[in-house]
């Protein structure tokens, strides 16, 4: 056996990746950007945010958990599909829309703590730091697929939420 073959760390679990990227842990988004098994896994924490967003804080009635869940589901596709476009596109940093899907997805792991809402109290309190956390996840994951400075990784952020909105705003004018 080579090596390199006994040095290389086998792949973490699922819920060793979950914790490390709710600890922020740049290594966690480095391996799930380059394990193309690690997919499934990315779609289980948006699926999990969104559950935990749906009990603790269930802002849209009538949505129900399903909707909730494909909701989440769309947004992390649409979300990953606008860093793509700021980020390989226009910036030209090497990536590909697999990869953002992956590290995006374990970004969302944050939006666990909304399960926190369900307690009255907290309910506000839990928006707000699932919100920062959040922030603070979606920035070291695209800083990770893009291998960009923190920085850039920031501006990438604030551009596709930027052409996010502005294309909310443009299919609402168009359906209005």
């Amino acid at each position: 056996m080579s090596e390199t073959a006994l040095s290389a760390p086998a792949p973490r679990s699922f819920g060793e990746r979950l914790v490390g990227a709710l600890k922020l842990d740049a290594t966690v988004y480095e391996e799930v950007e380059h394990d193309t098994n690690a997919l499934s896994q990315a779609a289980g924490v948006v699926a999990l945010a969104a559950v935990a967003t749906a009990i603790g804080h269930p802002a849209a009635e009538g949505v129900g958990m399903l909707g909730s869940i494909i909701g989440s589901l769309i947004g992390w596709a649409l979300s990953a599909g606008f860093i793509w476009i700021i980020g390989v596109r226009l910036f030209e940093h090497t990536s590909d829309y697999k990869e953002l899907l992956r590290t995006i997805g374990f970004a969302q792991a944050p939006q666990l703590v909304m399960l926190v809402g369900i307690l009255p109290i907290l309910g506000g309190l839990a928006v707000l730091v699932a919100a920062v956390w959040g922030l603070a996840a979606y920035v070291i994951a695209v800083r990770q697929a893009l291998d960009v400075s923190t920085g850039r990784a920031v501006w990438v952020c604030v551009l596709a939420f930027g052409l996010a909105v502005l294309s909310v705003a443009l299919l609402g004018w168009l359906f209005s």
